[in-house]
This record gives structure tokens, sequence and C-alpha cells, in this order.
């Protein structure tokens, strides 16, 4: 048994989408009726590919490179403005992803700021959250970051040790992340989160230790941690045909040993992945159906049966073509890529998105939303219950099937067991013609 299968950030994969004809945006523009929306603004500018990145990014763009991709996002914002004006949309979030959105000049990431206020309207306590990397984290534009009002920031540092980030084919150095995080703090944004990565060929438990016991002596509000995976398409991709050896024994034990130590430091574990301050608020709602509208050219919109995203694309060569197309693209509002979901692909959505975080999924919702039964409807639920990876919780109000903490740990082997037939075969059909989507962790493990 491989732990280390997918990470189930979203359901469909990309891989999965198809062209779509005949599908406008305007039909799905009453969804956005009122408040509670999300926005995201992708930027897919970075100073250079991380060896495992696989998303949508490109590197060594100017400044007019990129003022044009602003300009085009511009000519989105106001058709989405005159589209959304009848049914008087509030936004309760904007995202505002990469790429490395804080490679944008001083000048361009105010351009981006008005540019969003001027287009949408938001509701007063919104979110507004942004990605940003060590090298790019200075004094200037944290002081823009607060001027916009940001409420969270997230930083990938991924490790504080130097062999690691030479493996992973980072830009920085261990001392430039420290110096970026001891800034980013001084600056008190409600939140800050900071993200690392284990299973790294080299690292140890005792490595990756230190490099958390660090990042806790500076109190981030958040910390996450990834297992290393390597896909088609990724510079790394040559390491592992050279001989570089990805050991998922070694990287579980990794894990068991980090969250562990993360759970004594006072961070309450809220998936796989995420870590909060204990004292902090569970920022947790239903998202299995929401509404959230994309900008620029790599983010997904959903829209309750409708997701819609430009072609998935890892390679330079990929990413700019569908660069070039979303810059020429004149109605913004016409959808040519993306899934449609029927019934059973919303139920598998419902369940793969509130499962793996807790406090998991709320049965009586699942049965209000679908007038079914979940474990009814996945008989595999009461599987992993038998076998120890699942629990129904109940209080006096709700009841949840919350994951164990075993099965909190297999969370990226469980939840593509959640995987409809019809989403496999597109994404085989995808791997058919790109190559195969993943280069895992592999190798059987001989405990689990």
């Amino acid at each position: 048994m491989n732990p280390y299968i997918q990470y189930m950030y979203s359901y469909p994969h990309k891989t999965a989408y198809c062209s779509l004809k005949g599908v406008s945006l305007r039909t799905y523009a009453p969804l956005f009726q009122g408040e509670g929306h999300g926005l995201y603004l992708h930027l897919p500018f970075c100073q250079a590919k991380c060896g495992y990145c696989n998303l949508f990014s490109v590197t060594g763009q100017c400044e007019e490179n990129i003022n044009r991709y602003l300009d085009a996002v511009k000519r989105q914002c106001g058709q989405y403005q005159k589209l959304l004006a009848p049914y008087k949309t509030v936004f309760s979030e904007a995202v505002i992803g990469g790429g490395t959105p804080l490679l944008l000049s001083d000048q361009q990431l105010l351009q981006m700021f008005e540019m969003m206020e001027r287009y949408f309207s938001f509701s007063k306590d919104r979110e507004l959250v942004i990605e940003t990397a060590p090298n790019q984290t200075t004094k200037e534009k944290l002081q823009i970051l607060k001027q916009a009002n940001v409420t969270r920031v997230s930083m990938g540092i991924q490790s504080f040790s130097d062999q690691d980030l030479q493996v992973l084919g980072r830009q920085h150095k261990a001392q430039r992340a420290r110096e970026a995080l001891s800034l980013l703090k001084s600056y008190h944004f409600p939140c800050v989160n900071v993200d690392f990565i284990y299973g790294i060929p080299g690292q140890t438990i005792e490595g990756l230790l230190t490099s958390l016991k660090e990042a806790v002596s500076y109190q981030p509000d958040e910390i996450f941690l990834y297992p290393l995976y390597v896909k088609h398409g990724v510079r790394m991709e040559q390491k592992l045909k050279e001989g570089m050896v990805l050991d998922p024994d070694a990287a579980l034990m990794q894990y068991r040993e980090a969250s562990a130590y993360l759970r004594r430091e006072g961070y309450r574990q809220d998936s796989m992945r995420r870590f909060v301050k204990a004292e902090q608020a569970r920022a947790f709602s239903e998202c299995g159906l929401g509404t959230s509208l994309a900008l620029g050219c790599g983010g997904r919109s959903y829209m309750g049966e409708l997701h819609t995203c430009t072609p998935y694309g890892i390679t330079q060569k990929d990413c700019l073509q569908q660069l070039k197309a979303y810059e020429n693209t004149m109605d913004f509002c016409e959808i040519t890529h993306g899934f449609l979901l029927n019934t059973e692909e919303r139920k598998r959505r419902w369940v793969i998105r509130h499962l793996l975080i807790r406090p998991g999924l709320d049965t009586k919702r699942y049965k209000e939303q679908f007038q079914s039964e979940a474990a009814e409807d996945f008989p595999v639920l009461r599987r992993w219950m038998e076998e120890g990876y699942l629990i129904l919780a109940a209080n006096a109000v709700k009841s949840y099937l919350t994951l164990t903490d075993r099965g909190m740990e297999l969370s990226d082997y469980l939840g593509p067991q959640l995987i409809s037939q019809e989403v496999q075969r597109r994404m085989k059909e995808w791997e058919a013609v790109h190559g195969r989507t993943d280069v895992v962790i592999s190798g059987e493990l001989k405990k689990l």
C-alpha cells in the first residue's frame, strides 16, 4: 500500500476537464446573487520553477509581459462587472495565488489591488489572501499588502535546511527564509501561514523536526505539511530517471513525528496538511457546491455543477501557449473548457471536500442536500469504519463521519478511492496524450 497516491485538494482533477461548446457564464451568473462568493486571481509568474512544481506558472517574464497580462485581467474584470451588476454580487473572500504574486513590481501590485476594488464589491469582513516567497518578501511590498488590508499571507518556506532546498530546486537560502518570515511577522497580519515539505530525498526525521521547531519559534498562525510529489513534466522528474529515490516509508515516519510534534506545540490538526494554532477560530464552511469566480489564466471557477479552467498545463511551453490564448480572448464570458458535474459527481465532491477536513462529513447536511445517506451512496465508507480509518462522531446536535488519526495520515490513499470511473477514464485519456500524470512517492510500505 502506498499512502501517497494523489492530493485531493479539489475534485474533479483538472486533467478530467474537457472542451465545452455552447456554455456561457451568462447562464450561471444568477448563482452569484447577493453575498457569500469567492474571487480568485491567478498571477502565474515566478522567479524560477521549483523542481517539484506542477502548478500553472511561467518564468523569465519581463515587466512588459506582466503588464500585458494585467491589461487582459482588467478587460476580464470589466466584462464580469457588467455581467454581475444585476445580481448585486458581493464577494466575501478574495484569494491571490500563483505563481508568486509578490514577484510583481510595487506599481503592478498597487494596480492589481486598485483594479479589484474598482470592479468588484466586497463584504466589510471580507478575507483577502495572498501568497509570497522568501525572495519576494520586502518591506515595500508588505507595506502595500498592509494598506490593502490583506488578512492572510502564505509563505512557502519548505525547509530551513539549505541541503533540502537545493534538492527541491528552491531559489532561496534558509537564511533568507528566516529574514523574510521575521519581517512578515513584524507586520502583524491577522493570519500568517508557512508551508513545509517532507519526504525529501536525504531528509531525516531529525532534520524535519529541526525545521519545524525553528518555524514554531516564529509563532505562525498555521503550518502546512506537504508530502513531496514529483509529477510528470516537473524538473525533478529527471532526477528520478537518474536514480534519485523517493521513500514512502521514510515519508510516513516523518509525517507521524512531525504531526505529533505540532499537536504538542498547541496546533490543532484540521487535515492531513493543515495545523492551526488552537486558539484560532475554526475557519470551516461547507465547500461542496459553492460559487467562486476566477480571474486570469490558470485559476478555476466553481459555479454549482460547472467547473471551469484553462486547459491543464505544467511546462513552460504549455503555460505560455495558454497565456497567449488568454490575452487574446475577446469574450471572457464564453466558457470553452471545464467539467459539468452530474448528481453522482456532486455527491463525490461533497464527500471528498468534507471528509478529509475535520470535523468531517455532516451526515444530516448530506441527507438534506442529496436526499440519501452518504454510507449508502458510498459503501466504502462502511469498510473504512471497519478498518479503523473512519468513525461516526455524534453530539447532541450533529453527527459527523470523521477520519481517525490513522485515516487522516492516509488521506492521499483514501481520497482517490472516491474518484468516479468516468473521471478516472478522462484522467487516463489525458495521461495517454501527455504522459503519466504522477510519479508519486513509490514503493511498498513494509508497515502501516
